[in-house]
Order: C-alpha cells, then sequence, then structure tokens
C-alpha cells in the first residue's frame, strides 16, 4: 500500500499530541505522512489559501479533539474548509480526561474515535 498524505489538524494547546501522531508516522510501518502547517496565523489571507491548497493536496484530514477544540479558531478553520473540499476526515480523541463534552458544528459528521494505532490505520486504509 501507498502511503496516504494526512492532514494533521490540532489546537495549538495541543501541539505535543500533534507531535505524537508525527512521530507514529516516522515508524517504519506507518500508513501515512503528515502535511504540517503548525504556525498558523489564521487571520491571514495567506495561511488560509495556503492551507486550502495542502489540504486538498492531502487523502484525509485526521482531527485531534480535545476540549481546546471549540476555541481553536485555526483548528476549526481547517475542518470546516476540509468538509468544503470533500476531504475525508477523522476526529481523534486527544486523551480520556481532556475531551469536549460536546463537539463544535464544525465537526459535524465527523466521526471522532479513540486514539489507537488500528482506528488510525484502518481509516487511513480506506481512502
Amino acid at each position: 500500500m501507498s502511503k496516504k498524505r494526512i492532514f494533521i489538524s490540532f489546537a495549538m494547546e495541543d501541539k505535543g499530541l500533534r507531535d505524537l501522531l508525527v512521530g507514529q508516522a516516522k515508524n517504519a510501518n506507518s500508513p501515512f505522512e503528515f502535511v504540517d502547517m503548525s504556525v498558523k496565523k489564521p487571520w491571514e489571507s495567506a495561511w488560509k489559501t495556503n492551507c486550502r491548497t495542502k489540504i486538498k493536496g492531502c487523502h484525509g484530514v485526521i482531527v485531534i479533539v480535545t476540549k481546546n477544540t471549540k476555541n481553536a479558531d485555526g483548528q476549526l478553520w481547517e475542518v470546516k474548509c476540509a468538509g468544503e473540499e470533500g476531504i475525508p476526515r477523522r476526529g481523534v480523541h486527544g486523551s480520556t480526561t481532556n475531551r469536549p463534552t460536546s463537539l463544535p458544528s464544525e465537526l459535524e459528521g465527523t466521526r471522532v474515535v479513540n486514539w489507537t494505532w488500528d482506528n488510525l490505520k484502518n481509516w487511513i486504509e480506506t481512502l
């Protein structure tokens, strides 16, 4: 199987979780590689244009979901953008203790699963 390009969407407060996912992608048996847009300036139009281009070039978007997600304007824009572009999205709970009680409207229709290697791998293999 060829590697899939995956965009990782996360709240800046959850950068450590993104780093863990990036570490998983570096494993020899990883089914994906990632696109890094971690220097976020969400209110600059150039950022949005560049980000949309990167998202459109990916097979899917993994959304790291925590309590920080609801206030992460850049992350919510990324999720909405992926939906507009028809790019499949999968949410993963960033932790067992930092789960939101409800999901922002931008995540409507996005399945959110526990963060396990099997859950990630199985979804990516469907892309």
